[in-house]
């Protein structure tokens, strides 16, 4: 049976109303609830059932950044991940630099399956999975709203404009996962107990000898603009005369 890891990253939780700081290098995370990255939780989910399936043997999952990620990896482990890996460090970790971490990780435990989620919602790049696949020469499906695994091969079903699309991979691959895919599990009481006592690793990142300084420069984050209220009006023509007249519909 096949070994299947998966990434999990520590975001700030998708109910927080976001903050800028006052110079405006970035967000506000100063007191303010983390927790897994939604489409993560979908990639612990996926390989869990793969599990229950008797497809996987086992499932583990690899996070990177500061000691405080080992919440986010528990929470993983509390849901029935086997064993966590969290490559530490305190850099700013780009999509380039986290695909190099997690293709080292990858040849050191060999798995047949890499899941992660498709996008982080702090950043929203979108980029890591498929550069993972490209450093990897593995073949890739992106943004999964169905799995299906063979012992060899994974079907992937994928929404593209217009339909769906399907794809068959030869294991190994790395599969980006959807909303679509599933909906996680709630750790339960025991398994939340049962976490405390699976192995964790900690690897620093400066052991793996891998390029990871930053090649982009943040100039500048900005809170979006307040939707203006709408303007209702009486008929197609007057419609059609404010569309063409009021530019600061346009705006």
């Amino acid at each position: 049976m096949m070994k299947i890891l998966v990434t999990v990253k520590r975001v700030v939780d998708y109910t927080v109303s976001i903050r800028v700081k006052d110079d405006q290098s970035g967000v506000d995370t100063a007191n303010v609830k983390m927790s897994m990255n939604p489409f993560d939780e979908i990639a612990v989910e996926e390989a869990l059932r793969l599990k229950e399936q008797g497809i996987a043997s086992e499932v583990v999952a690899v996070s990177i950044g500061l000691p405080v990620c080992q919440e986010t990896l528990r929470s993983a482990l509390s849901m029935g991940v086997d064993r966590a890996i969290l490559v530490e460090t305190d850099l700013n970790i780009e999509p380039l630099s986290a695909a190099k971490i997690f293709k080292a990780i990858a040849l050191q435990e060999s798995p047949q399956l890499i899941i992660l989620g498709k996008q982080a919602i702090d950043t929203d790049y979108n980029q890591t999975g498929q550069m993972l696949a490209g450093l990897l020469n593995w073949p890739q499906g992106t943004f999964a709203s169905k799995m299906v695994v063979d012992k060899n091969s994974v079907q992937v079903t994928r929404e593209i404009e217009g339909g769906l699309e399907t794809l068959l991979l030869q294991l190994p691959a790395v599969i980006t996962t959807d909303l679509r895919l599933n909906k996680p599990r709630y750790p339960s009481l025991p398994m939340i107990m049962q976490a405390k006592q699976k192995p964790f690793q900690v690897i620093q990142a400066a052991t793996l000898q891998l390029d990871l300084q930053p090649r982009l420069k943040i100039v500048k984050v900005v809170s979006p603009q307040r939707k203006r209220a709408g303007i209702k009006v009486g008929s197609v023509k007057e419609l059609l005369d404010r569309l063409k007249n009021e530019t600061q519909v346009w705006q």
